[in-house]
């Protein structure tokens, strides 16, 4: 996009801009110029002339789909008016700056829960006003795992479909499924020929996970989806990334990853090979949110609320229904100290779900004390039930609304996918360059 601003001025307003018409009009326009002005000033003034008195003739560059004929020009942006243009001497107004790039993630895999929703989507509602913003459903990551293969797509669907009802607006973020962009996986490969075996190995949820499931049962997925995890950062040149504690050696490895590739392949080297040179990749931060960032289990405040723990009474699902909730609040675990307080070390469970609450009622921390301090178990058990329902029943209405309408629902994921596409198409391309691999 070139913008002009002043509309025209110097030798773009003289005979380089005239070349754009019509041979007849650029004759009328230096007939005008004639009259008592001679050179590029006349020039430019009677083509400015020209141009605010007619409409322009390029087609706009929306293309057929927007009803114009399209221009293989780049479209010319007019931003000033007639009294603008006259002073010559006023300098272009500044671009906007851009806003920071914020992407994350949730896998399809089981029901969305309270920790999925307090720890990272209920945050990205906020995010999506104060960044550009990449939201997707890590479909690929799903697999590490054994997994129910005609599940797959039926939770990735829902999962975008909670994704828009807990007030993700496709209008300001966008929301794909982390498979309908190839580069995900081309990126990951190719930042595997630099990721050592060593870093993966102390990777404490490969660890942790391979234990549970067996050593011998493992896939090698399993030890590799944190370079899988860096390219589906490193492809969007995030500037932050929403993480759980429990994420940030994840992201201190994506971060590894990038600036040993920038030094492997970056700068000079690129340059040499035709690229523009400099970094890659940008280096990501990590977006911690300030309360909220891991919610525990219900039967054990000491372990995350996960969609793979056995028992269901561990979490509340999003979709819980109303008796399903009341009965898993009723049969958390808690204590027998008198008194609800937070900063008890000695009573994780306590701590759990007074956060919960907090930040299911918006309240301040000091607000939940003085409301909740004095209370038994049983009058509190009460209270955060009515309070989940409550905020819970608008995304479920709004939930089975969306899935009501599945051509809406594509129309979101295909218009997101061509978003992320474009710039994780450029990040990609980039790197095959440094690396030295012939163009397609």
């Amino acid at each position: 996009m070139v913008t002009l601003s002043p509309l025209v001025r110097g030798h773009v307003a003289g005979e380089h801009a005239a070349f754009f018409l019509h041979p007849k009009q650029r004759s009328q326009i230096r007939s005008r110029a004639r009259g008592g002005r001679t050179g590029r000033d006349a020039m430019s003034r009677a083509l400015l002339s020209h141009i605010l008195h007619r409409p322009p003739l390029l087609g706009s560059r929306s293309g057929i789909r927007g009803g114009a004929i399209p221009s293989r020009l780049p479209a010319l942006r007019l931003n000033c008016s007639a009294a603008e243009a006259t002073a010559s001497a006023d300098e272009a107004p500044a671009p906007p700056a851009r806003k920071k790039r914020v992407v994350s993630g949730v896998q399809p895999t089981g029901m969305v829960h309270l920790g999925n929703y307090l720890g990272a989507i209920k945050n990205w509602v906020a995010l999506q006003d104060l960044y550009e913003t990449f939201f997707f459903i890590v479909d690929l990551h799903a697999i590490t795992l054994p997994y129910e293969a005609p599940q797959l797509s039926k939770a990735t669907r829902s999962t975008a479909a909670i994704y828009l009802a807990c007030g993700i607006d496709s209008s300001k973020a966008s929301i794909f499924v982390q498979s309908h962009v190839r580069a995900h996986i081309e990126l990951m490969w190719l930042l595997s020929s630099s990721t050592p075996i060593g870093w993966l190995n102390k990777m404490i949820q490969f660890k942790e996970k391979s234990r549970k499931a067996g050593n011998e049962n493992v896939g090698v997925a399993l030890l590799t989806y944190p370079v899988l995890m860096a390219s589906d950062i490193l492809l969007y040149q995030s500037d932050l990334v929403p993480v759980g504690e429990d994420q940030t050696q994840h992201l201190e490895l994506t971060r590894e990853i990038s600036e040993r590739v920038n030094n492997l392949y970056g700068g000079r080297k690129w340059k040499k090979l035709g690229g523009r040179g400099g970094s890659l990749f940008k280096v990501p931060e990590a977006l911690i949110p300030p309360a909220g960032a891991r919610v525990m289990s219900l039967t054990d405040g000491l372990s995350k609320m996960s969609k793979s723990a056995p028992s269901d009474l561990s979490r509340i699902n999003l979709l819980d229904p109303k008796d399903v909730i009341v009965n898993k609040v009723k049969r958390c675990k808690t204590d027998s100290l008198p008194g609800l307080e937070f900063d008890n070390p000695e009573r994780p469970e306590c701590k759990n779900l007074l956060s919960v609450y907090q930040i299911i009622t918006g309240k301040t921390k000091e607000e939940v004390v003085s409301e909740c301090q004095d209370m038994n178990w049983g009058t509190f058990k009460a209270t955060l039930t009515d309070a989940l329902i409550d905020h819970l029943q608008p995304i479920q209405v709004r939930y089975e609304e969306i899935m009501a309408d599945p051509g809406y629902l594509d129309s979101v994921l295909l218009d997101g996918a061509g978003k992320a596409s474009e710039i994780a198409d450029t990040t990609l391309s980039n790197v095959y360059q440094a690396m030295g691999f012939l163009r397609r």
